[in-house]
């Protein structure tokens, strides 16, 4: 019985090891480097201003409706993929414990993918702004010629 099992044992093995297939020659892998992608330095625009502004309640008005403009030092205009607005709105509360009007801020925001801002976006916030307000355009994501996407710098309006 033992031989039995012995000479099973040995034709499985010896016939499943005939149905290996042959090797193949493996090719060794062909390395092609690929160039960095260094961003061009660009500056975004909403209107003619840049990071940091302040402005009038009136222009504040006027650039809600300015699509966002982003160049480089030789004027190239990039498209843009994507961006995140975020308008800082004033308003004011009521303390429930001492009874006293208060200053308060409160903040809406949503990605956007197209410049300028939608109709109900515009009509929402313009006449409607104060002092001390902001519109805080980031996360800005453009293209170049080649399709390849790259942050621009965000813009801050102050309204003062």
């Amino acid at each position: 019985m033992k031989i039995f099992y012995f000479l099973i044992i040995t034709f499985v093995f010896t016939n499943t090891s005939y149905a290996q297939p042959a090797k193949k020659t493996i090719k060794p892998a062909v390395f092609t480097p690929v160039t960095k992608f260094k961003p061009p330095v660009v500056k975004t625009f909403l209107g003619r201003n840049t990071n940091g502004a302040n402005v009038t309640i009136e222009e504040a008005n006027q650039l809600v409706t300015l699509p966002l403009k982003i160049t480089d030092d030789k004027n190239t205009v990039y498209t843009i993929s994507s961006y995140q607005f975020m308008y800082r709105k004033k308003s004011v509360i009521e303390n429930e414990q001492t009874g006293k009007k208060e200053i308060a801020f409160s903040t809406v925001a949503d990605i956007f993918k197209a410049t300028p801002l939608p109709k109900v976006w515009k009509d929402n916030i313009s006449g409607g702004i104060q002092k001390g307000e902001e519109l805080f355009f980031f996360d800005i994501i453009v293209n170049d010629k080649l399709n390849r996407k790259f942050f621009a710098p965000d813009i801050k309006i102050i309204v003062k």
